[in-house]
């Protein structure tokens, strides 16, 4: 009989799980006839919901990010909105994750837990709560956090618990470029029937994306990914099918005429060479000391009116893309001073707040108080609610100075992991998926300087996914035992 009970005994998590699940379901099954309701079964299915969440809850990851392209935010009443079926699909991932992690504490090798990147992000979580506690709308601040809970949660240690190999990194940049392509073909045929024209972009791109600024910012950071994937395939079936997908992304990206997005390619491009020659520490130096140099000149004597635009005169071409990107570098593009008019006013309440801000997610309309008339364009009155047009300037209003550089010094840990990691990838499938998630994730960063998408889900998933990326290789290249499975460096 010891024995025997021995034997019966749940070895392990899942085991007692199972157990659990059996005894609620007799349990509820034998006092159905005495309440009368099937309810008492509840708990067994509880039980069993919990147990799949945090088992397979792996499937919930994939179907995100095959159904993320399509997500689009729907209004739910009372002045609240919800991306469909994106926000839900996170929210059962967060769940999930935290399940996962209560039952197997030991799932992260505590390298990654203490990870310099993982500190600073949890820094300046918690330095976003603290500046919520002075926020001049604490509900939109306590949004704000929730928010960000479900983007770390699931797609920081979320993608670490899931990566079990380099594989697995192509098939999560792979399902989400297979969802986007679908979007890109339907857009370039809704586009061509109006003739590609500039002014059409917007319209071509619904429902799917809120405008083309995202739609373009998406097809430029999942390039990296399908190039390299074309050159980690080892079937000739594999590097067609993300050739495939890169031609289709960049003709996508050509007649989408943003201008930052079409420069980020080069950019990143570029980038490539500061890592192959070691040059990221002298990028931050210079992108620092060129920062604070122009700060101080737009500061002494309050040079920046001089910039101030001819209200008559800053329009939009929206009919002729020559003429918009003949207008910006003179200065006569209504979008692009815009920005400035915006970031005017996010400078002037940083002089007023700058320890703690304004609290997160409050820029607008606190903003309306602090901006200067001589910058006023004809979409200054602003119906959409958009904010600064600019991640580092919205975090120094909203946030202060110690939350732009927690943030600042999360992007600069970043990009000298990326350089780290590139030189100490010697074998070709070790450098694609470096190289995929650092020009993915410079693609980012510098879309952050004119426009702010670590909140919006079909961009701010990724940047967290490339992080996640950048940390599991790096306990690749050491060596490390991960899941159970002991994965050589070199």
């Amino acid at each position: 009989m010891i024995r025997l009970l021995q034997w019966l005994r749940p070895a392990d998590e899942l085991q007692r799980i199972f157990l659990l699940f059996v005894l609620l379901l007799i349990g509820g099954g034998a006092l159905i006839p005495l309440a009368d309701s099937p309810l008492t079964l509840l708990p067994a299915v509880v039980v069993l919901g919990v147990a799949v969440l945090a088992i397979e809850w792996r499937l919930i990851y994939y179907l995100f990010l095959l159904v993320l392209a399509f997500s689009r935010e729907i209004s739910i009443g009372g002045g609240f909105s919800m991306d469909m079926p994106s926000e839900p699909l996170m929210l059962l991932l967060l769940g999930s994750v935290a399940v996962t992690l209560i039952l197997q504490p030991d799932a992260l090798p505590r390298r990654e837990v203490l990870h310099p990147l993982v500190i600073l992000l949890g820094l300046g979580y918690i330095w976003a709560g603290a500046t919520t506690l002075f926020s001049v709308d604490t509900l939109k601040s306590v949004k704000f956090l929730l928010a960000k809970t479900w983007y770390i949660g699931p797609f920081l240690f979320g993608t670490l618990l899931l990566l079990r190999n380099r594989a697995m990194v192509w098939r999560i940049s792979g399902l989400y470029v297979t969802g986007v392509c679908v979007t890109v073909v339907y857009s370039l045929v809704r586009h061509a029937t109006r003739g590609f024209t500039f002014d059409s972009i917007n319209w071509s791109v619904e429902p799917f994306y809120f405008n083309h600024v995202t739609y373009a910012t998406v097809l430029a950071l999942l390039l990296p990914y399908t190039i390299y994937g074309a050159r980690a395939a080892r079937q000739r079936i594999g590097r067609w099918a993300w050739s495939g997908a890169a031609a289709l992304l960049f003709m996508g990206l050509l007649v989408t005429y943003t201008r930052a997005s079409l420069l980020s390619v080069p950019i990143a491009g570029l980038y490539y060479f500061v890592l192959r020659y070691r040059l990221t520490r002298l990028v931050l130096l210079g992108t620092v000391v060129g920062a604070l140099s122009a700060v101080l000149y737009f500061v002494h004597e309050n040079n920046y009116m001089l910039y101030a635009p001819d209200f008559e005169k800053t329009v939009f071409n929206g009919k002729n893309f020559s003429k918009h990107l003949e207008a910006t570098y003179k200065l006569e593009d209504m979008s692009g001073m815009e920005r400035v008019y915006r970031w005017v006013a996010a400078a002037r309440m940083i002089d007023d707040k700058p320890l703690t801000g304004s609290g997160p997610s409050t820029f607008y309309p606190e903003y309306k108080r602090y901006t200067v008339w001589s910058f006023h364009t004809y979409v200054s009155d602003n119906p959409e609610r958009s904010t600064t047009h600019n991640y580092f300037l919205l975090l120094l209003a909203e946030q202060g100075i110690p939350g732009f550089v927690l943030f600042a010094l999360v992007l600069a840990a970043a990009l000298l992991l990326c350089e780290r990691l590139y030189h100490q990838s010697a074998r070709p499938e070790n450098r694609h998926i470096v190289l995929a998630a650092s020009l993915s994730l410079v693609i980012i960063i510098f879309h952050l300087f004119l426009n702010e998408l670590i909140e919006v889900d079909k961009i701010g998933s990724f940047f967290f996914i490339a992080l996640a990326i950048l940390i599991r290789m790096q306990t690749w290249l050491s060596g490390e035992i991960v899941n159970g499975e002991t994965v050589s460096g070199e």
